[in-house]
């Protein structure tokens, strides 16, 4: 019986493990982690004939004690650590989960979306449409199904009666990595800015990563506002297609193919698809992820009637600039995936001045300047959470910025918030972390859940 390690049990891991199962392979999946929910889910594997061991980092040494035909990393495993550089060296078979999903869906067309920033909205926005098309076209990857879960299903006989149309695919950088030969139909870029840079240690080996897809892709399609994207990537593709805001003039070539604005149109080769401001989503932002969405529909052969209906009934994404309640005649918006500073900046942007900014949380490396700008024109006060508070504060102290207040937990910042919002006069508590999570949640949406359920919690007294 061919055998397969899995390495890590998160979401992709279990996707991973349960699709080699039911294939006939012998798995066997480890986590340098331990706890109970990872113990829970230890005795449903073994339940299903999958072996776990816990709190044991990787080994290429020997965790087993047979060579495995095949190993599959989750997202979160660095695709460089020397154990797995040495099991390719060896000869042995070493995926990432996404590139696992391909091998089992490549018969079906893909939809590949990539970027820094604005590729969950991107990604679920364009699912909606090519549903509402009538497209049985689900979102995976970083959002929705994991890709081997989706996988898994269209083994099942009960997915002949409804097959594939279409894999729309959020693809982080880690996917990207360890993803192989990960080919769409379409692949988007939606913006490029340094993270992640303590694992690819360099912009120029972030861009590359990104770029794969890009270049595996059929068609490419390409924010033409970002600076950075237009200097790297304009001769990288020369047939590719842009995107602009700034109407046609602002596409960097190709302004016959491109899309962009017009006097607030989708504008497709002189064609207007949507009104912009049919998307329920505030922000700039949204506007260029409504252009690079309508773009791919129409590159899929989608017609300009449904996708305009679609966008209609598009509800926005969970945890992005997502209105969780009105209290007291303030908006509590939660934008718990802005996990890096350029994210956070364009959540400071998307809503109006003065708010009540929640920060904190695992600081990330990176330029924080413009974020630290848009803190000092928008907000009339900052609360910290998080491991990241002390240094959060030192930053803002630096650049002169005075309201500040350490709250250390959502808990005591949402109640905290809401008193400084009506002392301010501020019409918006806006979480925004511009950092992970991980030092106090499993992951951004747990973080997105408790701020929910503590803006759920205020009474309707006045605050104190």
């Amino acid at each position: 019986m061919k055998t397969a390690h899995v390495i890590g049990l998160g979401k992709s891991g279990l996707g991973a493990a349960r699709l080699l199962r039911h294939q006939g392979w012998q798995v066997w999946v480890s986590d340098g982690q331990d706890g109970d929910g990872l113990r829970s889910q230890q005795q449903t594997l073994h339940q299903e004939g999958i072996s776990v061991s816990l709190g044991q980092p990787y080994d290429a040494q020997g965790l087993s004690p047979d060579r495995p035909h095949l190993i599959v990393v989750s997202p979160g495993v660095p695709w460089d650590i020397p154990g797995l550089v040495a099991e390719r060296h060896q000869g042995i078979d070493v995926i990432g989960e996404m590139g696992l999903a391909w091998r089992n869906l490549q018969p079906t067309p893909w939809v590949g979306i990539t970027g820094t920033n604005g590729k969950t909205t991107t990604t679920a926005l364009m699912a909606a449409i090519f549903q509402g098309s009538g497209l049985h076209a689900p979102a995976c990857g970083n959002i929705g199904y994991s890709a081997c879960e989706l996988a898994l299903q269209q083994d099942q006989p009960a997915a002949r009666n409804q097959p594939l149309d279409w894999v729309i695919a959020e693809l982080s950088s880690y996917q990207i990595e360890s993803g192989g030969d990960i080919a769409p139909r379409i692949g988007l870029w939606t913006t490029f800015t340094p993270d992640h840079l303590n694992r690819h240690y360099t912009l120029d080996n972030y861009f590359a990563i990104k770029a794969q897809l890009l270049d595996q892709s059929e068609i490419q399609i390409l924010n033409g506002d970002d600076p950075l994207l237009r200097e790297r990537a304009l001769n990288q593709w020369p047939d590719a297609l842009w995107t602009s805001t700034q109407g046609k003039l602002g596409l960097p070539r190709n302004g016959d193919r491109g899309f962009y604005l017009e006097d607030g149109w989708v504008m497709d080769r002189g064609e207007a698809i949507v009104e912009a401001k049919t998307l329920h989503m505030v922000g700039h932002h949204n506007q260029q992820n409504l252009l690079m969405a309508v773009a791919a529909a129409r590159q899929a052969g989608l017609d300009g009637t449904t996708i305009a209906q679609a966008v209609a009934q598009f509800p926005g994404v969970p945890h992005r600039l997502e209105r969780v309640r009105t209290w007291q005649g303030v908006d509590f918006i939660n934008d718990s995936k802005a996990t890096n500073y350029d994210a956070a900046e364009v959540g400071l942007r998307a809503v109006e001045a003065p708010v009540i900014l929640i920060a904190g949380g695992e600081a990330k490396a990176g330029d924080d300047r413009g974020w630290l700008g848009q803190i000092q024109r928008k907000a009339a006060a900052v609360v910290l959470i998080g491991s990241a508070a002390p240094q959060f504060a030192q930053r803002l102290g630096e650049v002169g910025y005075g309201p500040v207040e350490v709250a250390e937990t959502l808990g005591a910042a949402v109640p905290r918030s809401a008193a400084l919002a009506q002392t301010h006069g501020a019409k918006v508590v806006l979480l925004s972390p511009a950092c992970a999570s991980f030092d106090q949640y499993a992951s951004f949406e747990h973080r997105g859940d408790d701020f929910r359920a503590c803006c759920g919690a205020l009474g309707d007294s006045s605050p104190g």
